[in-house]
């Protein structure tokens, strides 16, 4: 590991190291000395900042040091992918003002914390995503941070506001923390893009917007609802939120019943399951199930069962992913107007404003597809928006990439296709090339599927 030419993080000084003149590093097609122009890099808005010059940005330079997180990206990612080292440049970690705590990341204990990446060599543009889950800042270092800053993006990322499996204590009112997610990455955005133009002089030509899971269906939402901000945007496997339904609130009480034997499988392909993922549901019953649909019912429905969680999500892990007897029977569509008021706060309706690509796996057990991407794409056709919006299926892909690593002869890892995806959008914002109609991208009969796919071909 090459050893990072990193600063302390101190809680209460802004570290600035040496800046290397007043050579601007604005060129998009040059090289700049190294972390130039690094004093006039600030985050605008954040309440504490600190920035240190980095051997390399990538998780290859930064394991082992106070920049990156490997146990928060656990599972998201498959052994054996490939990614680029070697990219130096300016690194800013910080926060926005916040009153909750649930962050305890460099020990600030403290949410709306944030990573801004600036390499030395930029090609112009600026990525912005958000935690998937309720993990942290640092969750897709691998999965996505490492290659954008390679082809030469500024990148930001932001823990959405609220972290861990008691997310939902966090706001007042119902709805309040995953309202705060999308408050927190639009903030981000504007303070990034303002850090950007501050370190090269000049602002990015172009901003893209993509995310994994909670920070899919962040895509989809900012997208809708502040397309000036960005050029487009990739959603993989994005949580889809409607008032009426679909949305997770209607599909996982019946997984969850199905792990108390009081539904069978084809309950679940009723519920949008796909068949031939049932190799995957032993897993989810202890890993997914009952904690998603525990917390995301307290965060918008918390009068349903006061005494579970009660005040947490639970103390052990035993306890934080037990459901509630109770979820088994959860009926969404037999609740009242404030829980269905609640989602609509959050609901995503289709509108998008700028071009996205959605990628979903086939076998996701987690977000069923048929519950999900593909009712996405019928929302964007139904606002007039198709022309904006391709969905690529990625054939025998799931939620998390890691679970490839158990399941080599079942499954894919969508992390290629994804990464092949976010060239064909920006080919498709920045020369014109449209992407292929919506399709399902086969797995190949061999070759190196951790590494490599092709969503242009089916």
């Amino acid at each position: 590991m090459r050893t990072p030419r990193t600063v302390p993080l101190l809680a209460t000084l802004l570290v600035a190291l040496a800046a290397s003149g007043p050579q601007s590093a604005g060129a998009a097609d040059g090289a700049a000395p190294p972390c130039a122009r690094q004093e006039h890099a600030r985050v605008p808005g954040a309440a504490f900042q600190q920035r240190a010059c980095l051997d390399d940005l990538t998780t290859s330079g930064l394991t082992g040091t106070p920049y990156t997180d490997l146990a928060d990206q656990a599972g998201l990612t498959a052994k054996g992918t490939r990614n680029p080292s070697g990219v130096p440049g300016l690194q800013i970690d910080g926060y926005f003002r916040d009153g909750s705590r649930t962050n305890t990341t460099h020990g600030w204990n403290h949410d709306s914390q944030f990573v801004i990446r600036l390499p030395d060599h930029w090609n112009g543009g600026l990525v912005v995503t958000a935690s998937p889950g309720n993990r942290k800042q640092y969750a897709t270092d691998t999965a996505i941070s490492d290659r954008v800053l390679a082809q030469g993006y500024a990148y930001a990322a932001t823990d959405k506001g609220n972290t861990g499996p008691d997310f939902y204590r966090d706001g007042t009112r119902p709805g309040d923390a995953v309202a705060e997610w999308n408050t927190r990455t639009t903030q981000l955005t504007r303070a990034a893009r303002k850090a950007v133009a501050a370190r090269y002089g000049k602002a990015p030509r172009h901003t893209y917007m993509t995310g994994i899971s909670n920070a899919g269906y962040l895509t989809r939402w900012q997208l809708e609802n502040h397309p000036e901000l960005y050029d487009g945007g990739v959603d993989w496997e994005g949580v889809l939120w409607t008032a009426d339904g679909p949305n997770l609130l209607t599909s996982l009480p019946t997984a969850v019943a199905l792990g108390q034997g009081r539904a069978d499988a084809d309950a679940m392909y009723a519920a949008g399951f796909a068949r031939g993922s049932e190799f995957l549901w032993p897993y989810h019953q202890k890993a997914y199930w009952g904690l998603t649909q525990k917390v995301y019912r307290a965060e918008f429905d918390p009068a349903y069962d006061r005494n579970c969680p009660g005040t947490s999500a639970g103390s052990t892990v035993d306890e934080m992913l037990a459901p509630c007897a109770s979820d088994a029977a959860y009926d969404y569509a037999a609740r009242p107007a404030s829980v269905h008021r609640a989602v609509e706060r959050v609901a995503l309706t289709g509108r998008i404003g700028r071009p996205l690509l959605t990628l979903q796996g086939d076998l996701d057990t987690l977000l069923p597809i048929a519950a999900d991407a593909d009712v996405y794409a019928r929302m964007t056709a139904a606002q007039g928006r198709g022309g904006l919006h391709r969905t690529y299926t990625v054939q025998d892909g799931t939620h998390t990439d890691g679970l490839y690593d158990t399941y080599p002869d079942r499954l894919r890892p969508i992390l290629p296709c994804y990464r092949d995806a976010f060239g064909v959008l920006t080919r498709w914002v920045e020369d014109g090339t449209r992407p292929p109609a919506d399709h399902t991208v086969e797995r190949p009969a061999g070759g190196d599927v951790i590494n490599s796919c092709s969503v242009r071909t089916s």
